[in-house]
């Protein structure tokens, strides 16, 4: 007999309940574009001179909890700033599931259920509602500090972390769909240390963009403070920061395709590779026509697709072949030859990791006439 078929409820409720490593890794990726969108429409909020089209915080204005006409802003910019107020609604919705189906998240072992959830997974699902929460409280106080460029730059890089953890669960959860033994040689240890140190080039490419977008005349708002600083120089360090990025994805890109990396580590640092490229282009062509507010938008949204593709490259390259290698020296038969290889010794040692007690020595009867 067969079983009735789930109803609708039971279809969008399953999911988030009843998680695979599947559908989390889906409500991982929708997390990763939820919070894309939400900063580059913060840019836009900034870049169309919106930043204080609510001029107050919870509130749009001290009259009015929705968007009316302000003095000083036009209905326009009044609704651009009120209508990313609005976004953080359905980011918190989607926060909250990728929490919840991380909570009820028990992924299937090799030999049965695991007996728990995932902490890590756990963590970073977490950190989804806690930084969108942080975001709408720092968000606050830039309105109500009237876009100081400092508290402007801490809330785009909070943004920029609330994204590497997305990006990280959404890879984790990748990685419990993958099967083991991907081909290729291990990442070397060298590979993944300039992985890693093109992350730390990047943080602080992210944080040199604010300081120029700070510095320019795309502050938010023509009232807006800057920083003091002269804007030809923080450009030139920002393009500075750029170069070598540049030079560090070249070196890793080229190093993983003549060391044998594994295709998926290759395909991650040719993908980095083009969205810098693209990036530089871009960052060099709105310098020279005059930083129009388009082609600036363009420019940082292309930062969080960067961002990401650095961070997509530093997790494989981190991971790749290290959990096959772990699951090999796992599996009896491995265990079972290494023992015979080792000797007594490492017989016992492998009984005993199997629960087993090791066989003990024989021993001599003693001497009767003694």
């Amino acid at each position: 007999m067969t079983e009735p078929a789930p109803g609708p409820i039971a279809r969008i409720a399953g999911p988030v309940l009843s998680p695979t490593p599947r559908s989390l890794r889906r409500l991982a990726l929708a997390g990763v574009i939820a919070d894309t969108v939400i900063m580059s429409t913060g840019a836009a909020v900034r870049l169309s001179s919106s930043g204080l089209g609510c001029p107050d915080w919870p509130r749009c204005s001290a009259a009015d909890v929705v968007a009316s006409k302000n003095a000083g802003q036009t209905l326009l910019n009044t609704w651009i700033e009120f209508g990313n107020r609005l976004l953080n609604f359905p980011l918190v919705a989607i926060a909250a599931v990728i929490f919840i189906a991380a909570w009820r998240y028990r992924p299937a072992g090799p030999g049965g259920p695991a007996p728990g959830r995932r902490r890590g997974l756990l963590w970073l699902a977490a950190a989804q509602p806690l930084g969108v929460v942080a975001q709408a409280l720092i968000g606050g106080i830039v309105v109500l500090t009237k876009l100081n460029p400092a508290m402007v730059s801490v809330h785009f890089l909070v943004s920029a972390a609330i994204v590497a953890a997305a990006v990280a669960l959404h890879l984790r959860c990748a990685r419990d769909e993958r099967p083991a033994g991907e081909p290729g040689s291990p990442v070397r240890a060298d590979l993944r240390a300039l992985a890693a140190a093109l992350v730390a080039v990047t943080c602080a490419m992210l944080a040199a963009g604010t300081v120029v977008t700070g510095t320019g005349p795309l502050a938010g708002n023509a009232a807006a403070p800057r920083y003091r600083l002269p804007l030809e120089g923080v450009t030139q360090l920002h393009a500075d920061i750029g170069w070598l990025m540049g030079g560090l994805a070249v070196a890793v890109v080229v190093g993983l395709r003549m060391s044998g990396a594994p295709a998926r580590a290759v395909r991650a640092g040719a993908v980095m590779l083009a969205a810098l490229a693209s990036q530089g282009i871009i960052g060099y062509v709105q310098y020279f026509t005059h930083l129009p507010a388009g082609l600036v938008w363009v420019h940082v949204t292309g930062s969080v697709l960067v961002w990401i593709a650095v961070l997509r490259l530093f997790f494989i390259t981190a991971r790749a072949a290290e959990p096959e290698a772990r699951d090999a020296g796992a599996r009896p038969e491995a265990r079972d030859a290494a023992a015979h290889r080792g000797g007594p010794q490492a017989r016992d040692a492998a009984a005993a990791s199997e629960g087993l007690l090791p066989r003990s020595p024989r021993r001599l009867p003693e001497p009767l006439d003694r």
